[in-house]
């Protein structure tokens, strides 16, 4: 909302008065802090005492090209659009001299070209100095009437496009505009005054009066003279300025083709430039492609030799493994002939005794073969026992089954069981 043109304020140009201003300078100015705190709420008659507290003048300053306050009053009242009379009035003022430059510029931009020529040109007699801040944000010394000769004779100031107006010899041919009147027409007019005073004097005797009259026809024939040389200068001014105004135009034709072509050459060295930024990116890129494929091939190549040791070294494992576990059932086999032979043994050592026996007693009593009996239940009971101890050093017959599974399974990787 406070950036938006009055709705009551007039098209200027034929478009909104604020797109005199370009975009960019425009929304440069809207993040200004000198916009958002001083000129927020500002009208025709506030904006006065913002305009007093100037102290330089210019366009915009610095690397990131920040608008300087003379910028953010102009945009301001390009935004207001206040009253012709008031901008007059910024004219006119003659003590304080930036409120006088605010008022030309405005005038400037949206002003027709009459009223331009007839309020900025008295403007050359002000030759007082201003500050003028320039764009690396050092200020440099100029006058007041150099600035009202760059808003008549320039296309651009203070970074804004000007609007273009013609010519003043041209509004003078088509009789829209008088003759410009330069300070030495004031002194003239002064002269005349003065002979007129003369002239109103009391009339003396005849021989005065003829000498008066001898005189005042030398007078006249001077004063023609004189105006006669003051026609030829004039002329010679028109003369001059046109061909000033002339010399300033070819000079800009040539400055607009030198700038033209100077471009043309820039563009054409910026395409070439950015030719050969893209032909060596795409060589980068390739190259860095080429270098990518070599190392997810030599990754590649570096996890399947990875992977074949690891599967080697499992293989390995695993037939180590076996042969543990066939040695291990060998030992159990010869265990268990073993133990089988000594039981063998014990029956037959006990089948002799009985035998023996028998033969030494037949009707032997019930207590030896008893104590036989007892002998082998003992030695049965040995016999279970080592089996038992036999079977449960490997832990697999453990009580809990996941404990009896995990101990099968260090058993034939040949670990040691657990035990609980």
């Amino acid at each position: 909302m406070a950036n938006r043109t009055d709705p009551r304020a007039r098209t200027v140009h034929g478009t909104n008065p604020q797109n005199l201003v370009e975009k960019i300078l425009r929304a440069k100015i809207y993040q200004n802090i000198y916009w958002k705190e001083q000129c927020f709420g500002l009208t025709a008659e506030t904006l006065v005492d913002k305009a007093m507290d100037l102290d330089h003048f210019g366009g915009t300053f610095g690397g990131n090209r920040k608008p300087t306050p003379f910028m953010c009053l102009i945009l301001k009242m390009l935004q207001i659009q206040p009253e012709k009379e008031i901008v007059v009035e910024f004219i006119k003022n003659s003590d304080y001299k930036y409120v006088r430059l605010l008022g030309a510029f405005y005038l400037r931009l949206v002003g027709k070209p009459m009223d331009v020529y007839q309020y900025l040109e008295p403007l050359y007699n002000d030759y007082r100095k201003v500050r003028r801040k320039l764009d690396s944000g050092s200020y440099v010394l100029s006058h007041v009437d150099e600035f009202i000769e760059e808003l008549l004779t320039l296309d651009s100031s203070c970074d804004i496009a000007l609007p273009r107006i013609p010519r003043r010899w041209t509004l003078e041919a088509a009789g829209q505009l008088e003759l410009r009147k330069s300070g030495l027409d004031y002194d003239e007019m002064e002269e005349e005054e003065e002979e007129e005073e003369e002239e109103r004097e009391p009339v003396p005797d005849k021989a005065e009066e003829k000498e008066r009259y001898r005189d005042r026809d030398g007078e006249r024939d001077r004063d023609r003279d004189k105006e006669r040389d003051r026609d030829k200068d004039r002329d010679r001014d028109l003369d001059r300025d046109r061909d000033r105004d002339r010399d300033r135009d070819r000079e800009r034709d040539r400055d607009k083709d030198r700038d033209y072509s100077r471009d043309r050459d820039r563009d054409r060295d910026r395409d070439r430039g950015r030719d050969r930024d893209r032909d060596r990116d795409r060589d980068r890129g390739r190259d860095r492609d080429r270098d990518r494929d070599r190392e997810r091939d030599r990754d590649t190549d570096r996890d399947w030799a990875r992977d074949r040791g690891r599967e080697r070294d499992r293989d390995r494992d695993r037939g180590r493994d076996r042969s543990r576990e066939r040695d291990r059932g060998k030992d159990r086999e010869r265990d268990r002939d073993r133990d089988r032979e000594r039981d063998r043994d014990r029956d037959r050592d006990g089948e002799r005794e009985r035998d023996y026996d028998g033969e030494r007693n037949r009707d032997g009593d019930s207590r030896k073969r008893d104590r036989r009996d007892e002998m082998a239940d003992e030695n049965r009971e040995k016999k279970t026992k080592k089996d038992k101890k036999e079977k449960a050093a490997d832990g697999t017959d453990h009580e809990d089954p996941e404990i009896a599974e995990a101990n099968k399974l260090r058993a034939k990787l040949g670990l040691k069981p657990l035990r609980a």
